[in-house]
């Protein structure tokens, strides 16, 4: 899939030089002035359905990613080389013990191609002029191959964890997005730095803090997001968008495609010029014995997200209302262990997908195809020893003879 990347001119210590790579987004955002383009992706091929929508064939070539957690940040020097020699497209930090940027430095240091995101970054715990730096700094040291990934957190978490202001976090996140691409544009074509909007106001640079023109480009931004304001505000904004693992293959074609669509629209930007990343559940093993236990730790992170109704439009596509009102009043009562018998198989393998490790691959292609362009593995409760290395194999001979 193309991101629509662009070749532009830039000022350099030794005169303008033509810099890649430059997203479709920064250019509704900013004035810019294009000289040539340059493809990122393969394009996928377009469906049109009949409502009128759209719809999207997965590309000739799949990205793969996946997310790595991290109890120590040290293993970040032997985890991130393993998961490029596997081959992965792409391994992500996200938010949780450890700062999601600093691991990715340490990796991008031991690693060669494989690309490094974060996602996410909690943006609301920081500000546009922050992520600006720490989006550039990461795409230097790591050659040209750093995704910017930002998400929101929930009010609870941004207020009394970070100690920051949480409102109206479809339209902040829009325009921390926006900021930071103004912050870059300044940087990148020593234009003046004067973007004013609801929530921030950046009109200060002067050459002592002006890195200059980064070497590889500005990264892409990602965000992520369930809603559909802030679904939306990734399908208007955004180089590609992160879908929350907590999906099904209806509610991401009802939910998500249509948000995405409007963003777009809204943007006037075309479905080439955005990566629609899927976060996807993974509940496998070798045995049954293994993979029962693996569905038990599946349940569980279910049952939690389950009880928050932020995540019922999920269940609501499946007519499962009654299950989100039974698992929210048992987490108030702290029953947490009682949760998880809620959870069916049938809303499992609706929502992971599940199986032996010889199916994953065609059943994850039947989960995602006419929807995403990469996806990222992930079961965070029951991670895989071998980082489902053989599922990647698999997945790359598929789509070398799709």
């Amino acid at each position: 899939m193309c991101l629509g990347f662009s070749a532009i001119q830039v000022r350099g210590p030794g005169g303008p030089c033509t810099h890649r790579p430059r997203s479709l987004a920064i250019q509704n955002a900013v004035k810019c002035n294009i000289v040539a383009s340059a493809i990122e992706f393969t394009t996928p091929k377009s469906l049109a359905s009949g409502s009128g929508g759209k719809r999207f064939h997965i590309g000739e070539i799949v990205k793969i990613y996946t997310t790595a957690p991290l109890e120590d940040p040290r293993s970040a020097r032997t985890l991130y080389p393993e998961l490029e020699a596997i081959g992965y497209d792409g391994a992500f930090s996200f938010e949780a013990k450890h700062d999601p940027f600093l691991t990715l430095a340490v990796a991008s240091e031991h690693t060669q191609k494989i690309r490094l995101g974060t996602a996410i970054a909690i943006a609301f715990a920081r500000n546009p002029m922050n992520l600006a730096n720490l989006g550039y700094d990461m795409q230097s040291i790591s050659g040209g191959r750093f995704v910017l990934g930002l998400g929101t957190q929930v009010r609870p978490h941004i207020e009394r964890r970070f100690s920051s202001v949480w409102s109206k976090p479809a339209k902040r996140l829009r325009e921390i997005v926006l900021a930071i691409r103004a912050i870059w544009e300044s940087w990148e074509n020593g234009t003046r730095l004067q973007f004013e909007g609801e929530f921030y106001r950046h009109t200060l640079m002067i050459p002592a803090f002006d890195p200059g023109p980064n070497p590889y480009g500005p990264p892409p931004i990602f965000t992520g997001g369930f809603g559909p304001l802030m679904t939306e505000v990734g399908g208007e904004v955004s180089d590609g968008f992160i879908t929350h693992p907590f999906n099904t293959r209806k509610s991401l074609l009802e939910n998500a495609l249509p948000a995405l669509d409007r963003g777009l629209e809204k943007a006037g930007r075309s479905r080439e010029s955005l990566e629609i990343m899927c976060a996807t559940l993974i509940v496998t093993a070798d045995d049954e014995e293994a993979l029962a236990a693996s569905k038990q730790a599946a349940k569980r992170q279910l049952a939690f997200y389950g009880s928050t109704p932020a995540y019922l439009p999920t269940l609501q596509c499946h007519g499962w209302d009654g299950v989100h009102k039974e698992l929210n009043a048992l987490s108030k009562q702290g029953r947490w262990d009682d949760m998880t018998s809620l959870i069916t198989d049938e809303i499992l393998e609706t929502i992971g997908v599940v199986g032996m490790r010889a199916e994953i691959p065609r059943l994850l292609r039947e989960r995602l195809d006419g929807i995403a362009d990469s996806v990222s593995l992930t079961h965070n409760r029951a991670p895989d020893p071998g980082h489902w290395a053989d599922l990647v194999t698999a997945l790359k001979a598929i789509e070398s003879t799709a």
